[in-house]
């Protein structure tokens, strides 16, 4: 590829899912019909951001039938990684107490108080409720600045089982992580986890789990990126749960099918999830409380207040439940854990839908210091 990226064509029951113990006679199941019809229910003008994105590899080839694009790993990207056991993988998430927790105020939910990881700064959109099957959104994409060589940002949706410290989910949307792809390209990515990334779950296909069955590279650069004042770019990520198996099913581009995370290697994931979140997150060992904050920027590096061209925005937000229709989630509450580094505004205009505006420059001192 001309960025710089080797990609394989593998037979797909070749691919590092099939060496997971649980998948040993695991047949492939492609996306079920219902999960690719696709209803747009946005009164927005999709003329004002363009979406025709795709990925830089593309430009060079495709891969043949039976076979799958994935982005090869090279020595020296699992020589960077603290140990091969923690290649692509995320640090656990640390919480300082139980009680650490921060207050929805939604009336109904199931519980309002959200665990806020220490290693971890995010700002996003969340709601709470009992049955999410899936959840979508068009995602700016933009490339943040990456400051400290351990650093990652990131665009994304997160869905997951429980709002404490110990949840499962699965994650999709864009990402700079040089550590783990060696450059500062905006790259498509996908996570899993059952232990709050403890000990499973990874980016990508760098561990088994995430049986990939389209022509999408995890991992792969995505071009163009969005600029300041100018042509604005985005891609559309859902992740929707089949009833019927239980398997995660990950599309972009409201039909094209990437993979799906099997049912075989979640606890209660398999059956909804309570939680879903839009937005984006720094993770760095210099945030929160140690000084000075990292500089690495979250979406554009503008904060959400400069809005449409100038924040990274998200929009066409949707959840699924068991109706099995796509609607915007109520209630939301737009949260930020470090408000003077990075922030969120749920961009609410009479007659049109809410656009979901986050992000900022991270170091601004005296403000984040």
């Amino acid at each position: 590829s001309e960025d710089g990226d080797i990609i394989d064509c593998v037979n797909i029951y070749e691919q590092p899912a099939f060496d997971h113990p649980a998948l040993k006679n695991h047949t492939i199941k492609m996306m079920p019909e219902f999960l690719l019809e696709y209803e747009n229910s946005s009164k927005g003008d999709d003329s004002e951001s363009e979406s025709v994105i795709f990925q830089t590899w593309q430009k060079s080839g495709s891969c043949p039938k039976g076979t799958i694009p994935i982005r090869r790993i090279l020595k020296e990207d699992l020589l960077r990684a603290a140990s091969l056991d923690h290649f692509g993988r995320k640090s656990p998430a640390l919480f300082k107490n139980s009680t650490n927790g921060f207050n929805l105020n939604f009336s109904d939910s199931i519980a309002n108080n959200l665990f806020i990881p220490e290693n971890r700064s995010s700002s996003y959109l969340v709601t709470l409720g009992y049955n999410y099957i899936g959840a979508q959104a068009d995602i700016n994409v933009w490339n943040p600045k990456v400051d400290l060589p351990d650093d990652f940002t990131t665009a994304q949706i997160w869905l997951k089982n429980n709002n404490n410290h110990n949840f499962e989910s699965v994650e999709s949307g864009w990402m700079v992580n040089p550590k783990l792809y060696r450059d500062k390209a905006t790259r498509f990515f996908a996570y899993w986890t059952t232990d709050s990334y403890k000990s499973t779950g990874c980016f990508d296909l760098t561990c088994r789990g995430f049986i990939q069955t389209g022509q999408v590279v995890l991992g792969g650069a995505i071009s163009p990126i969005s600029s300041e004042m100018g042509p604005q770019y985005e891609i559309n990520v859902g992740m929707f749960l089949d009833p019927n198996s239980g398997n995660w099913y990950l599309k972009v581009k409201k039909n094209i099918p990437v993979g799906y995370w099997p049912a075989e290697i979640f606890g209660l994931l398999k059956h909804s999830a309570i939680l879903v979140e839009w937005g984006g997150q720094v993770s760095s060992t210099n945030i929160k409380k140690e000084t000075p904050h990292t500089r690495t920027t979250m979406g554009s590096g503008d904060f959400a207040d400069g809005r449409f061209q100038n924040a990274c925005y998200m929009r066409n937000v949707r959840i699924q439940d068991y109706s099995l229709k796509l609607k915007y989630p109520y209630p939301v509450n737009a949260v930020a854990d470090e408000p003077y580094c990075y922030n969120s505004l749920n961009d609410v205009k009479y007659g049109l839908e809410p656009v979901f505006y986050f992000g900022g420059p991270g170091r601004n001192p005296p403000y984040c210091p």
